[in-house]
């Protein structure tokens, strides 16, 4: 026998995305704190308050004024959060991609937390040294050591590189098969400082302000600048090559 289907009756407001996970408000801002750190490890008080104010998250109050949020909370932040790191996505974006999955008129699987360290290092990868840099593109540690000695690759403390430098040793190894080798590649280093100047101008009045808020503020308009930034040179580099095929 099959299982009734249950009707929604008309007028009645749909449930908020995601469906099917307990609306039970029983967390603490600290429990949610310790639930998404498993994947953002850098995720803060300061930050999840900035999302309620931008309305993306509506925690219950306690009488004493206290936030309260459900796993579904905590999954709707979880959205949140992989849409600013994998796809540098804009908070007014995100929301109406929110608002689209509260009317049903699009579709999300709530994902599954990635297993982090505290500083979030996946625990079966290594760090980023020149070696492993090396053994992911597939190509001498020499390559990574002349970028570095470009200055195209910036090693952090103890000789360990950001996420980031996997994708430029991997470009880096593709365009020197094209005879362009890491001297040249100088150039882009000095673009993309020149460009993460003009980030900071735009979110020095926010960084310079001492609410939390406003910290969290900058980081996300950081982001979200950035990725234009990113965006920006890569139209123009079409552009610039469009017309030398024939």
């Amino acid at each position: 026998m099959s299982a009734a289907v249950e009707q929604v009756p008309a007028g009645a407001a749909a449930e908020p995305w995601p469906r099917g996970i307990s609306r039970r408000a029983s967390m603490r801002i600290s429990d949610v704190l310790a639930a998404l750190r498993i994947e953002f490890p850098a995720v803060t008080t300061s930050k999840l308050r900035f999302l309620e104010e931008q309305g993306l998250v509506d925690p219950v109050r306690t009488p004493a004024g206290y936030r309260q949020y459900s796993p579904a909370d905590v999954e709707r932040l979880r959205f949140v959060l992989v849409q600013q790191r994998d796809r540098y996505m804009p908070l007014k974006v995100i929301g109406e991609r929110l608002a689209a999955l509260d009317a049903g008129e699009d579709e999300e699987s709530p994902s599954r937390a990635r297993l982090a360290t505290s500083d979030g290092v996946a625990p079966t990868a290594d760090l980023l040294t020149a070696e492993r840099l090396a053994q992911d593109a597939g190509v001498g540690v020499e390559l990574v050591s002349e970028l570095v000695a470009q200055g195209v690759l910036r090693p952090g403390p103890r000789g360990v590189f950001d996420p980031w430098a996997r994708e430029v040793v991997t470009v880096a190894a593709s365009l020197a098969d094209h005879g362009i080798d890491p001297r040249h590649l100088r150039t882009f280093r000095a673009s993309a400082d020149r460009q993460a100047d003009l980030v900071e101008q735009v979110v020095a009045p926010w960084r310079g302000q001492r609410s939390v808020s406003s910290r969290a503020r900058a980081g996300t308009l950081a982001a979200e600048v950035g990725e234009l930034c990113a965006r920006m040179h890569t139209a123009l580099v079409r552009s610039a090559v469009h017309d030398l095929a024939p």
